[in-house]
Formats: structure tokens, C-alpha cells, sequence
């Protein structure tokens, strides 16, 4: 998302020269989505995996309604979950996507429609397998009963713990995989930053209330935990919070955006470090001192607890 969207000021070559990196140090997995940009990010991806598409999963993402001034709203009917598929195919110059999710759930549309139509995708070889995103246990199970769900796509991070209690153990259940984006905590738990003042105009981490003054000062009470654990193993911060969302288990797989060569290999770096018992503890407790919402007002109401 960084690479084209809400993070500052996009640098395509660098980009495309990241995503070459990553593959070469064998990452995987791309997700992009349509409102990255909008439209844009999917045609990067595009550009950077033409003749290695058989190197990596590609992921993507429908669900918003865009017009003129950006997201109007939220839109998981079944015509618009097949008309973007198709939009994504062309923008990323695929055959079939790897894995396509509802970016957010429509409260004004049954879920069962919706995974009806994304099924459908599968069925037409247009898609290889589906996910969700941000939604509770109730979906996901509704959800699954009409075609296997693969994913899960949800905030987690050291700061951001909600799918834990009730979301988590229903995933396990039914298996279905874990990929928690923003775990570096939108680069506020790397130490990058103190607070939204120090962000280029522009930057969408300006509306997010944990990063305004007041929350970011007691939200560095957060990062100084994180650097006393890096400061042990030798680490980065960026590191240690990777280090420990992949130390919840194998199925957990974090999506952590860059857009630079440098960070990327930071944050490869993470699989060295081994956390022990104290670690994970004192890191575990870090949650309890988050202070503000992750997202403004307007954007927490299209997220499922």
C-alpha cells in the first residue's frame, strides 16, 4: 500500500526495485488491493512481477465503493466483487488471482451473497482461493460454510491485540490463515517517528488518532519497551515486534508494508531473533498502555469485533 498510497510520497523505481529484492530474498507473497492508490498499486505489482509471476502468491482486495473523492462507502455486492476481479486481472496483468479478498465487510449485504459471487470466481478459474478481512467470528463461520475461506486479514501488532480472544481460536478451528497487516504499528512501534506532527503533509497516519500528540506520548512508553527487548538480542525494533508476531504460531504470516530496499531486509532480519519467556512476557504486557483509536471514527465502524 506505502508504495503508491497514504504513506508519503510514492518512488515507483524504488518500489518495483523493492518488490525485485523481496523476491530475490524469497518473500512469497505481494497483497495489494484496488483503493491502493486507487487503482495504481495494482498496476505497479504488475509491472515489477512480469516474468516471475510464477515466483510469488499474489494477493488483492475488493470492497470499496470509489468515486471522484475517494472512498464513498463500502460495496460487497456480487456485481462489483466480479467486475473489480476483472479490473484487478487487467491492472496486474494476470490470469487468475491468488488470493482475492473482501476488503471490508457490507453490512447490506449477506455475506453468503457475497462469498456466492466470489465463489463463482473460483469456479471460472479467475481466482485461486479466498479471504477476508476485519471481520468477527460470526462472518468467518457464515462465510466458510459457502466456500473455504483461506485467510484472514486483520490488524495485529504488539499494540493492536482484538482478534485474539474470539477471532483467533475460530480461524484455528476452521483453518483458515492469519495475515496481520500494519504489524510494526504503521512504523510508530520501529521508533521512526514520535508523533504525526513529524509526517510528511499529506500523510494519511495524520487522521489516525493513536498518533497524535497527546496518545503518541504515552504510546512511547510502548517503543521504549520494544528497544530495551531489541537492545538484548542485538535487534531493531522493526525486528523485535516482527519477532514477535511470528512467534504466535506458523499460521500467522505478517504483511509488513515498506517501500525501501534497506527495510525490507530489516525486517527479513526479524526470523533470526528468538524471543524467550521474558521477552514474550514483557512484550505481551505492552498492549495494555496503548492509548487512542487505530483508525478515525468513520473507519472503525466498517471493522467487526
Amino acid at each position: 500500500m506505502g508504495m503508491s498510497y497514504a504513506y508519503g510520497t510514492p518512488d515507483d523505481a524504488e518500489s518495483i526495485a523493492t518488490i525485485h529484492r523481496a523476491l530475490d530474498l524469497g518473500v512469497t507473497m505481494l497483497d495489494t488491493a484496488e483503493i491502493y492508490g486507487p487503482y495504481v498499486n495494482e498496476e505497479l505489482v504488475g509491472r515489477a512481477i512480469k516474468g516471475r509471476r510464477d515466483k510469488v502468491v499474489v494477493a488483492t482486495k475488493f470492497g470499496f465503493r470509489l468515486g471522484g473523492n475517494g472512498v464513498s462507502g463500502v460495496d460487497g455486492t456480487p456485481a462489483n466483487a466480479k467486475q473489480v476481479a476483472d479490473e484487478s486481472l487487467r491492472r496486474l496483468g494476470i490470469d487468475v488471482i491468488d488470493l482475492y479478498y473482501q476488503h471490508r465487510r457490507d453490512p447490506a449485504v449477506p455475506i453468503e451473497e457475497t462469498v456466492g459471487a466470489m465463489k463463482e470466481l473460483v469456479e471460472a478459474g479467475k481466482v485461486r482461493y479466498l479471504g477476508l478481512s476485519e471481520v468477527g467470528p460470526e462472518t468467518l463461520s457464515r462465510a466458510n460454510a459457502v466456500n473455504p475461506i483461506s485467510a484472514l486479514q486483520s490488524e495485529f501488532s504488539l499494540w493492536e491485540r482484538g482478534v485474539e480472544a474470539r477471532v483467533l481460536p475460530v480461524l484455528r478451528e476452521l483453518g483458515i490463515g492469519f495475515v496481520p497487516y500494519s504489524p510494526l504499528g504503521r512504523g510508530f512501534l520501529t521508533g521512526a517517528f514520535a508523533n504525526s506532527g513529524e509526517l510528511e503533509p499529506g500523510d494519511w497516519r495524520r487522521t489516525v488518532p493513536r498518533f497524535d500528540q497527546a496518545n503518541a506520548a504515552d504510546n512511547a512508553r510502548i517503543v521504549s519497551v520494544v528497544k530495551r527487548v531489541a537492545g538484548k538480542h542485538d535487534a531493531t525494533p522493526a525486528q523485535i515486534a516482527l519477532a514477535w508476531v511470528l512467534a504466535k504460531g506458523n499460521d500467522v504470516v505478517p504483511i509488513p508494508g515498506t517501500k525501501r530496499r534497506t527495510y525490507l531486509e530489516e525486517n527479513l532480519g526479524a526470523e533470526r531473533v528468538r524471543l524467550d519467556a521474558a521477552d514474550m512476557l514483557d512484550l505481551d504486557g505492552v498492549a495494555a498502555l496503548a492509548s487512542g483509536a487505530r483508525y478515525a471514527a468513520e473507519f472503525m465502524t466498517l471493522i467487526e469485533t
